[in-house]
């Protein structure tokens, strides 16, 4: 099994309840092993077990009423 980083710039996520729910959508997705949150920088590092689509995580940073950064 190989470990998979990938690190996306989140828009609008300014504090702990929006950290929250990113975290909570992101972990729901399959294969994600781990989500971390870097609130100041509006970044968040998803750790996989396989590769992420990138329509999945724009869903599930749908879901947590965000978006990807442009």
């Amino acid at each position: 099994m190989h470990t998979i980083y990938n690190v996306y710039d989140v828009a609008g996520m300014t504090c702990d309840h929006c950290a929250a729910s990113v975290t909570e959508e992101l972990s729901e997705l399959d294969h994600v092993t781990d989500v971390a949150v870097n609130l100041p920088a509006g970044r968040v590092t998803v750790v996989s077990a396989d590769e992420l689509s990138r329509p999945s995580v724009e869903a599930a940073l749908a879901l947590s009423g965000h978006r990807l950064a442009t």
